[in-house]
């Protein structure tokens, strides 16, 4: 007969936290979010710990290159995502480890025959003002001048003007050597009031762009997540069948931890890739693994060795999984069941494994929620797919910025591996995602430090300077639906540019 949970399971919208004592010392410049990334004996340090409890999701629509080094230097960790092959993935790992702070790769590049109407086209889809014109429109190619707003006028010019017409040309360039030390860089721009400082070797091919608004930035980054040599980390997603010849690949390019990307990780195939790599590599190499949702499926996956444990089913924002197959749990419960097996194992063991929250979280409070709950970090795709950084195109829609987003189990993405249930077939029956669009939401930067300023706040509302702090103090309420209403906004009248309000004065004469 089958097994019926016997409470309803439960979302993070359903919870609210019931304020706790709070100290004079309870304020949000004192808390920390230092988190564990990967499993620890009892006594001693994580190999890493994330200095905010926030890690992408592994998706083409969000972790790329570009969002991987952004979130690094605000204290979190990227997953490059697996849908690609093997090389494209380690290539994608190796830029990040190799990207120089303060040195950026320009991805808004121009040729001399490109036009007025390219720069605009190129502006509206990156954002970016200052362009390089290169040969050949290549990141490396021989430099052959800049284009920055101040190099032209809509308004005056024709859109088909081509770009060495007005662009600022390379003989009135201040440059530098690829030989250049930030610092130096720095001093460079100053002393020569520019925005940005074109970096050339000795044939004159870019390099890399320095930009003066990067450098109080880089000063105002305590948090970033480094190696021992000083290169952001980043971890990468693997499946449960070509791990043979990706794992290599990915550790030969720096890679810091890997996660084994899969819809379902309660089984066989997840225990196999694991013990691979354990054989080839031992512990040398993090591995994370999932998903699961119950407390079962998180004693298999830490007895097979996982470093850490993701929770969750369904709950993501363009996941379908559960209406298409009936599979997956409320997050809120199954965070709260798996986190009692993982505090279960660790009084066992002495080995306490790190609970990663994977979906379900729709506002920034969940976040919260979702640590006081006993998540020790999170893994976030909608929420990263909004940011600049994401490698998805920024469009309009219906008079709005948005970013596109979609599932890896979309007909668009066609990721097979992370659905895969073993067998000779190759490729998905149905689809497990959708394609959509989300709103864009500017900088990651800025985006993460509002949502963190919450989390912070909360915090100190509940009495708790760490994470751990929170976890033993929180205390947790359901909420009814009428409490849900309450919650918001209500019984007035929101104001909104489209009204037309008169004085009350003028109506009545």
């Amino acid at each position: 007969m089958a097994y019926y949970y016997p409470e309803a399971a439960h979302t993070f919208s359903e919870y609210l936290l019931v304020p706790g004592y709070s100290s004079a010392e309870c304020i949000p410049e004192n808390v920390s979010l230092r988190t564990p990334l990967t499993k620890f004996r009892k006594g001693e340090e994580p190999r890493i710990s994330l200095n905010i409890p926030m890690i992408s999701a592994i998706m083409q629509a969000v972790s790329g290159p570009r969002l991987a080094v952004s979130l690094a230097t605000e204290g979190g960790m990227a997953f490059i995502f697996g849908s690609q092959s093997p090389e494209d993935e380690a290539a994608m790992v190796r830029e990040v480890k190799t990207y120089k702070a303060g040195f950026v790769t320009s991805d808004s590049n121009l040729s001399p025959t490109m036009t007025l109407g390219d720069v605009l086209e190129i502006k509206e889809h990156t954002g970016h003002s200052t362009m390089p014109v290169t040969i050949d429109a290549t990141p490396n190619g021989k430099l052959m001048g800049v284009v920055t707003e101040r190099d032209y006028r809509v308004s005056r010019m024709d859109l088909s003007t081509p770009v060495s017409e007005f662009m600022t040309p390379f003989d009135k360039l201040v440059c530098a050597p690829d030989t250049v030390t930030l610092s130096e860089a720095n001093d460079i721009i100053w002393d020569n009031k520019l925005n940005s400082l074109p970096i050339i070797d000795a044939d004159n091919r870019l390099r890399y762009m320095v930009f003066r608004k990067d450098y109080d930035s880089h000063k105002a980054n305590p948090n970033e997540l480094l190696d021992n040599s000083k290169s952001y980390m980043v971890g990468a997603g693997i499946n449960t069948r070509d791990y043979a010849e990706r794992v290599p690949a990915l550790i030969e390019a720096g890679v810091d931890a890997l996660c084994i990307d899969s819809s379902e990780g309660f089984s066989e195939w997840q225990k196999r890739t694991l013990d691979w790599i354990r054989s080839n590599y031992g512990d040398d190499i993090p591995v994370g693994a999932g998903n699961v949702v119950d407390a079962e499926g998180f004693r298999f996956l830490a007895e097979a060795g996982a470093d850490f444990i993701k929770v969750g089913i369904g709950g993501g924002s363009i996941c379908i999984t559960r209406e298409q197959k009936g599979i997956g749990r409320g997050q809120a419960t199954a965070l709260i069941d798996v986190c009692a097996e993982r505090d279960k194992y660790y009084e066992e063991t002495g080995i306490y494994v790190p609970v990663c929250s994977d979906g379900g979280i729709v506002h920034d409070y969940h976040m919260t929620l979702a640590l006081a709950m006993g998540a020790d970090f999170l893994m976030l795709g909608r929420y990263f797919a909004r940011f600049d950084e994401s490698p998805s195109d920024r469009v309009i829609v219906n008079g709005s910025y948005m970013k596109e987003y979609w599932g890896e189990g979309s007909a668009r993405a066609r990721n097979w591996q992370r659905y895969d249930l073993g067998g000779k077939k190759k490729t998905m029956s149905f689809v497990e995602g959708v394609d959509s669009y989300v709103p864009y939401a500017g900088p990651l930067k800025d985006g993460v430090a509002a949502s963190l300023a919450k989390v912070r706040s909360t915090m100190c509302n509940c009495g708790a300077l760490t994470i751990e702090e929170l976890k033993q103090k929180a205390k947790i309420t359901l909420v009814s639906a009428t409490s849900l209403v309450e919650g918001g906004a209500h019984d007035v009248l929101l104001k909104n540019p489209n009204q037309v309000v008169t004085g009350a004065s003028e109506a009545f004469r």
